[in-house]
């Protein structure tokens, strides 16, 4: 049986979404990100640990939801797509953007993996967008936001 190439690009769209190729993953980021320094803020830096997975969570849920869902409203840019900078988070902060970054990550996966979604199809709710350009939005927005975390992390251990 011969895989189409449209399966293929499924399946190179999944990866890609999950963190592979020359990207790290999101479980592997977050799973030993030390709790007490979420919070932490790095000079020169206008943002924490916290506040780059909340706007990660954010970004994707919105991407997520202009996929699927024409009468979804995106927040207004930018500060919609960001926590407030002057409040830190509440203990379980990380731990609900963490579960609902997962719970949107596993939709657009089962979105692309679908072979029910056309791909190609501009979305009859926007300018020309389709499910590829938004799954690939949303891969390289988690990409980008995942090599912050992964700075401010070495930065934050690193710190005395």
């Amino acid at each position: 049986m011969s895989v189409s190439n449209e399966q293929k690009l499924r399946e190179h769209l999944l990866y890609l979404l999950g963190g592979g190729g020359a990207h790290v993953d999101f479980e592997t980021v977050v799973k030993d990100f030390p709790r007490e320094l979420v919070n932490r803020r790095v000079e020169h830096l206008p943002y924490t640990a916290w506040q780059v997975l909340e706007h990660m969570r954010i970004a994707q849920w919105d991407i997520l939801e202009f996929s699927r869902d024409g009468a979804h409203v995106s927040p207004k840019w930018p500060e919609g797509y960001w926590p407030s900078a002057e409040s830190p988070a509440a203990a379980d902060a990380w731990e609900q953007s963490v579960a609902a970054f997962r719970a949107d990550l596993a939709a657009m996966c089962e979105l692309v993996a679908n072979t029910q979604t056309d791909l190609y199809a501009p979305l009859p709710h926007g300018d020309g967008q389709t499910i590829l350009r938004e799954a690939l939005l949303l891969a390289d927005h988690n990409a980008y936001h995942l090599g912050v975390l992964v700075t401010l992390k070495r930065i934050l251990l690193e710190e005395p």
